[in-house]
């Protein structure tokens, strides 16, 4: 009986241990907290871009990774470029915002 136990602990630490290294971030990959939180600052990043009425929001495209948000797509001035960077680093969370957006 002692054996039976023995061994369900061990399993049981096992995939415990195993649960929460799968939730874990590694340089490569974000962790499910930080896939959450990119997905609450890009929501919040587009609706600031698009509550802009000088930006035309359906062609700036925003992605978020570990806080680094990445605006591209096109824009009309580079006025409305620095307006889009100044709004996306505005937004609580952003640690840095890359700029690959171009003028047509």
């Amino acid at each position: 009986m002692k054996i039976t136990t023995k061994r369900f602990a061990t399993f049981f630490s096992a995939m415990a241990l195993a649960s929460v290294l799968g939730c874990a971030s590694s340089p490569t990959q974000e962790g499910t907290g930080e896939y959450v939180d990119d997905t609450v600052i890009t929501t919040k990043v587009k609706s600031a871009i698009f509550g802009e009425p000088t930006l035309k929001s359906a062609e700036i495209n925003v992605e978020t990774y570990k806080g680094v948000v990445q605006l591209s797509g096109f824009v009309s001035s580079t006025a409305a470029e620095s307006k889009a960077v100044e709004l996306a680093r505005s937004v609580k969370g952003v640690k840095s915002v890359k700029d690959d957006m171009r003028l047509k």
